[in-house]
C-alpha cells in the first residue's frame, strides 16, 4: 500500500514510519511540520531506502496535501500529526485546534476528493477524561477535560463523520500512555529519565498517585498498523498496554533501573485538572487479532537503557529552547515542592 503518514518526524509517528517500511513493505510518504518535537534524526536510518520519502510540510497547507495525495497515489493514511503535551495546551491551547481539529480537517477533506481507500486518525485515551473507576469502552461519552484532549476529541469526532456523511472509510485508534526510545523529553518517562541521569529533581505531580496504562511504542505502531489494514471503516478501537501504575511507582522503578536514590522524587504542585486515571478496554482490538507483546518492567527497562546510551541526542534538546520551557513550567513548583523520603 502507498501510504501519507502525518507527523512521521515524531515519537510514534517515526516508529510507525520504521515499522511500515521495513515490516510491512509498505511505500511510505513521511510529512511533517518539524516543530519543536519533530525530529529528523528520528528517521534518518530510513532516508536511501527507495520506499520512502520524507516531506517537510504542514497539513494545514491544503495545496500541499492534495499534491502529495495525488503524486504519490496514496492509498492509506495515518494522521499522527498532532501537538500533543497537555501542559503545552495550557500554556497555548490555541495551536493545538489548529493543528488538531482545522488540519485534520484539510486532510479528511483531500483524502476524500481524492478517494483514498483508508484513513486512520491516531487518537488518545484521554479523550474519555479522567476514569475512576472500571475501563472506558468505545461507546462510552467523551469528557475531555483539557485543551489537548478537547483538540483531540474534536479531530477524532470530525473524522468519524465523515463515515456517517459520506461513508468515507475512517477509523480512529485510541491509545493508552505510550513510551519508549526517542519520545521528546517534556513527557513524564523520558524527562524522569534523563533528569535522573544528570542527577536533577524529578518533578512529580501533585501525590503522585495519578495512574496510567502504560503501552510500549512498537506494540502501539503494530497495534495502528493493524487496524489500518483490518479495521472496520467507520469504528474506533481502544489501544491499551495492560499496564496500569501509579506516576509514583513508574518514577520509583525507572530510579531503580539507575541505581539512583528516590529522593530525586520532588512532589510539586499539581497541574490543572490533572485527570486522575485512565484505563481503557480492548476486548474489541484483541478480538480484530492483536495485543501487546511488550511487558513494561521489559519496556521501561530497555527504554532507560536506549536514553542511556543515546545522551548526544537528547542533550542537545534539553539545553534548547526546550530549557526555557522547562524553567517556565518547573521552576517555581520545584522551589516549592518537597522531596521523597529515600
Amino acid at each position: 500500500m502507498n501510504i501519507l503518514v502525518t507527523g512521521g518526524a515524531g515519537f510514534i509517528g517515526s516508529h510507525l514510519v520504521r515499522r511500515l517500511v521495513t515490516r510491512g513493505g509498505h511505500s511510505v510518504v513521511n510529512v511533517d511540520a518539524l516543530k519543536y518535537s519533530g525530529n529528523l534524526l528520528n528517521v534518518k536510518d530510513l532516508e536511501h531506502d527507495s520506499r520512502y520519502r520524507f516531506v517537510h510540510g504542514d497539513i494545514c497547507d491544503r495545496q500541499l496535501i492534495e499534491s502529495l495525495i495525488r503524486d504519490h497515489k496514496i492509498e492509506g493514511i495515518i494522521n499522527c500529526a498532532a501537538e500533543t503535551h497537555v501542559d503545552r495546551s495550557i500554556l497555548d491551547p490555541g495551536v493545538f485546534a489548529s493543528t488538531d481539529v482545522v488540519g485534520t480537517g484539510i486532510l479528511l477533506e483531500e483524502a476524500r476528493r481524492a478517494g483514498v481507500k483508508r484513513f486512520l486518525q491516531v487518537s488518545t485515551d484521554e479523550v474519555y477524561g479522567s476514569v475512576e473507576e472500571g475501563s472506558s469502552t468505545e461507546e462510552d461519552r467523551l469528557a475531555p477535560r483539557s485543551p489537548y484532549s478537547a483538540s483531540k476529541a474534536g479531530g477524532e469526532l470530525l473524522v468519524l463523520s465523515y463515515w456517517t456523511t459520506y461513508r468515507f472509510p475512517v477509523m480512529v485508534t485510541r491509545g493508552s500512555n505510550t513510551y519508549g526510545p526517542n519520545q521528546y523529553p517534556e513527557k513524564f518517562i523520558p524527562l524522569f529519565v534523563t533528569n535522573a541521569i544528570e542527577d536533577q529533581p524529578l518533578p512529580l505531580y501533585g501525590d503522585g498517585r495519578q495512574r496510567r496504562d502504560w503501552l510500549a511504542v512498537q506494540d502501539h505502531c503494530a497495534a495502528i498498523e493493524h487496524v489500518l489494514m483490518y479495521g472496520e471503516a467507520g469504528s474506533v478501537y481502544n489501544v491499551g498496554g495492560g499496564n496500569e501504575r501509579e506516576n509514583l511507582v513508574v518514577a520509583e522503578e525507572l530510579l531503580a533501573c539507575l541505581s539512583k536514590p528516590k529522593s530525586l522524587i520532588r512532589f510539586v504542585q499539581d497541574r490543572p485538572g490533572h485527570d486522575r486515571r485512565y484505563s481503557v478496554d480492548c476486548g474489541k482490538i484483541n478480538r480484530l487479532g492483536w495485543k501487546p507483546e511488550i511487558s513494561f518492567e521489559r519496556g521501561l527497562r530497555s527504554t532507560v537503557e536506549w536514553y542511556q546510551q543515546h545522551q548526544p541526542w537528547w542533550q542537545p534538546i534539553k539545553s534548547g529552547a526546550f530549557k526555557q520551557y522547562y524553567e517556565e513550567q518547573y521552576r517555581r513548583r520545584l522551589k516549592e515542592g518537597r522531596t521523597c523520603a529515600s
